[in-house]
């Protein structure tokens, strides 16, 4: 069983979210409580995590923006317009755009 617990009042109202102790303990010392149960991570749609690449890709590059003499700048900036463009084109999310 859990050693994590939820308490709760009468009203079934969470008073404290992480009580961590044995099944004994809790019963002596609380009326109502739970196991707590980690909450599972929703699933993604395919276009989320397209978003979530893409964002990644926007930060990766972000170093580049202000160095006006960067040997790749110009294409890194282009890149990045096709990054933040993606979203709205008919290539979204099945074709990433490529540096």
């Amino acid at each position: 069983m859990s050693n994590v617990w939820v308490v709760k009042d009468a009203d079934g109202n969470v008073t404290n979210a992480g009580v961590s102790a044995d099944e004994a303990f809790m019963e002596a010392n609380f009326e109502f409580y739970e196991a707590y149960v980690e909450p599972e991570a929703p699933a993604l749609t395919a276009e989320q995590e397209a978003r979530q690449w893409r964002d990644l890709e926007l930060i990766t590059t972000d170093y580049i923006v202000p160095l006006s003499d960067h040997p790749s700048r110009t294409a890194t900036m282009a890149y990045r317009v096709a990054l933040r463009d993606w979203p709205s084109t008919a290539d979204f999310p099945a074709t990433k755009p490529t540096l």
